[in-house]
């Protein structure tokens, strides 16, 4: 019993660092793929996917990005596996959200 709860411990340590280092690789990629668009100015804040991403070669990613006053959530297809494939490919799904902030202070 005790040797199943340690692989158990061990697989759930093993899965937790591959799911953060898939959000790091991700997050670079998107910004990567920004500015190969031209849209330096655009800053990544985070990006969103499902807790079985990192096992699979396509997901479907949300990227919080921000632009001066202005914040939009944008829906990405990523065909590939940033941390194992050779080739990645990011494709725009559309816009989620587009928030404006009028008149705030910084």
């Amino acid at each position: 019993m005790g040797r199943l709860l340690s692989l158990i411990v061990i697989a759930g340590l093993a899965y937790g660092g591959l799911y953060v280092s898939y959000g790091m690789t991700v997050k670079d990629d998107v910004e990567q793929a920004l500015a190969d668009y031209g849209l330096t100015a655009l800053q990544v804040q985070g990006v969103d996917y499902g807790p079985l991403a990192p096992l699979g070669t396509e997901a479907t990613i949300s990227a919080d990005v921000i632009y001066q006053g202005a914040a939009a959530t944008v829906d990405l297809r990523l065909h590939g596996h940033p941390l194992f494939s050779e080739e990645v490919r990011l494709e725009l799904s559309g816009l989620q959200a587009l928030r404006l902030t009028i008149g705030a202070g910084r």
